[in-house]
């Protein structure tokens, strides 16, 4: 990136403010006026979830779809603004403080063997500034929003309690789990309780999130791609059906599932 460019950096951000503000005054427009915090909750939700599927996009849609999440945190701001809470300068100046603080490798001198450890000492920072802080003593657990997605959270959970020494010490332990939580969901289905049917499955998930965590995969990401790999395959299927004059309702499992085994190797996945 050339001098001047780089001097440009943030330009832009200061105009999208200044548009805000203008939309948000007096004579702007009613429906912006009319918003609150409560209200862009799921704005916030939606544009977040079009980000991570832009991502697999053109850069250009990328853009876009940052830009919308961006107007969420500049609009947010304003309305915090107003009420005398914060603006987005102080937003952005807690976030350049919080990476300077957990950066000491970086900004400091203290010495790092790899991204392990910056994980750990990450976590480490991050409790001796919830420490500081005073007042009511926070749990490990404390702070892990409860609206992520559920895998995502099950995950969250496992890393902050690894980081104080709970966590099997190779994906041994979380795979033998699976396999007796796995166990345990078929005596809960055995016994016709919905109840404890419910319990061991999320029991069985959490223990499957554990186990991706361990061997360094993302349980949300490979969960998604295996969705993915249902639709194209499942559109595969009614595609033929459609070339036979016929739907799923007209088809029957034993067709379906033939067209299914040769949707695999026509759409050449790699997942079996």
């Amino acid at each position: 990136m050339a001098p001047s460019q780089l001097l440009q950096r943030g330009r832009a951000v200061e105009r999208l403010v200044d548009v805000m503000d203008r939309l948000l005054a007096p004579d702007g427009c009613p429906w912006d006026r009319e918003q609150t915090l409560e209200t862009l909750k799921p704005y916030l939700v939606e544009e977040a979830y079009e980000v991570l599927d832009a991502i697999d996009d053109t850069p250009r849609e990328h853009c876009d779809e940052l830009g919308d999440l961006l107007l969420q945190i500049v609009f947010q701001s304003a309305l915090r603004a107003r009420a005398g809470d914060f603006g987005i300068d102080d937003v952005a100046e807690a976030v350049v403080g919080k990476l300077l603080r957990r950066h000491p490798h970086v900004f400091g001198d203290r010495k790092v063997s790899g991204a392990e450890e910056v994980l750990q000492q990450w976590h480490e920072l991050k409790a001796a500034e919830r420490a500081a802080k005073g007042g009511q003593r926070k749990r490990t657990l404390d702070g892990i929003a409860r609206s992520l997605p559920a895998l995502l959270q099950a995950t969250r959970l496992q890393e902050r309690a690894a980081g104080v020494g709970f966590d099997w010490p190779d994906a041994a332990g979380p795979r033998g789990k699976v396999s007796e939580e796995l166990g345990e969901l078929d005596a809960a289905l055995a016994s016709g309780q919905r109840e404890h049917a419910e319990a061991e499955l999320g029991d069985l998930l959490f223990a499957v999130v554990n186990l991706a965590r361990k061997v360094g995969l993302d349980a949300e990401q490979a969960l998604r791609k295996a969705s993915e790999r249902f639709a194209r395959r499942f559109a595969w299927v009614e595609d033929r059906l459609a070339e036979r004059g016929k739907n799923p309702a007209a088809s029957d499992l034993a067709e379906m599932d033939a067209l299914w085994n040769a949707a695999k190797v026509a759409l050449s996945a790699p997942v079996t």
